[in-house]
């Protein structure tokens, strides 16, 4: 069974689709995707479509959905059987099989295919690894292959209870953890000028996002915007106290006073003068090496995913099933 959620709903079995086009049952899909192989207790997902509180018939309204989720799969599976009767062999199953009746819930057994999400896990935790061994070349090229995975919003199109919206949190916060560490890497490696094409808009949609931010201003002091920089700066001022109540972190202040200390002193140099900063001041400054094959400085010893809190885990891991009672990012990324 091949899985794509990241940018819509897709479930094929066989290469036939089995994703339906009425709301719930679709519904009901995604959320057995999203814990494929796990048991989802029918409490979940009855909380998922009524969040407000069942009706009465709710359990049998389920049982309908589910009858008819059964049915497409069973379709596809005979689809599948023709081809293999034409030459082409095929793991033959039952659509009960697939879609797993159990005291308490259903299960999705997969089998063999393509999960993006997995996927996506997969590269962004050897990205992250490589970034770890101070590795740049390898952990934008895996980290990127991460971002490409994404085509849109997770579940674009579903419509999304209180589970699904947790797990669609849940993706967008490891997105955004990726975003961050591969437009690290690729500050990293001096590809500066070539990350401007696409950092201002990535961070005009996460205007809050503080790291994203930071690289933005980096990035542009780099090329010798300074004014640019700054403007980044009291643009995300603005945008939290309005949002939030609240200032920019430290980091980011300490960012600001370091541009208009870099300011200062090219102005102090002579309006025509060009006078690069030393790699050793940008580094000191911002937490950057400026040449390729080198890892960042410390910058306030504060580690990547400090910038999204002790709580978002840099590749969350799938809920386990005894917990399913309680289920609570040169790149072409689609933003």
């Amino acid at each position: 069974m091949d899985i794509h959620i990241l940018g819509g709903l897709s479930v094929r079995e066989g290469g036939v689709s089995i994703t339906p086009t009425a709301a719930a049952p679709r519904q009901v899909l995604a959320l057995l995707t999203a814990f494929a192989g796990q048991v989802v207790p029918v409490t979940v997902l009855t909380e998922e479509l009524w969040p407000s509180g069942a009706p009465r018939g709710a359990r049998t309204e389920l049982a309908a959905h589910i009858a008819e989720l059964r049915a497409l799969i069973a379709r596809a599976l005979h689809e599948s059987e023709e081809d293999a009767a034409a030459g082409r062999w095929t793991e033959r199953r039952t659509a009960d099989a697939v879609l797993v009746s159990l005291p308490g819930g259903y299960r999705l057994d997969t089998g063999v295919g393509v999960h993006d999400i997995g996927q996506f896990e997969r590269a962004a935790g050897a990205g992250y690894r490589a970034m770890d061994a101070g590795d740049l070349v390898r952990a934008s090229l895996r980290l990127g292959e991460a971002l490409a995975l994404w085509h849109g919003e997770p579940y674009a199109g579903v419509a999304a209870g209180p589970c699904l919206r947790r797990e669609v949190e849940r993706l967008e916060s490891a997105r955004l953890s990726v975003l961050d560490q591969w437009v690290e890497a690729q500050l990293g490696l001096g590809r500066h000028e070539e990350i401007l094409s696409e950092l201002p808009g990535l961070a005009a949609r996460y205007a809050t996002n503080e790291p994203l931010q930071a690289h933005l201003m980096v990035a542009l002091l780099r090329c010798g915007r300074h004014e640019e920089a700054l403007a980044v700066y009291e643009r995300l001022r603005t945008v939290l106290h309005r949002e939030t109540g609240m200032e920019p972190c430290a980091r980011l202040r300490r960012l600001q006073h370091s541009v208009l200390a870099v300011r200062h002193t090219r102005v102090g140099a002579g309006a025509g003068a060009r006078t690069p900063l030393a790699a050793t001041s940008a580094e000191a400054l911002f937490g950057y090496a400026t040449g390729p094959g080198t890892t960042r400085a410390a910058f306030d010893a504060v580690p990547a995913g400090g910038w999204y809190g002790p709580a978002v885990p840099r590749v969350p891991a799938q809920p386990q099933p005894g917990r399913a009672g309680t289920v609570t990012a040169g790149v072409a990324m689609a933003v």
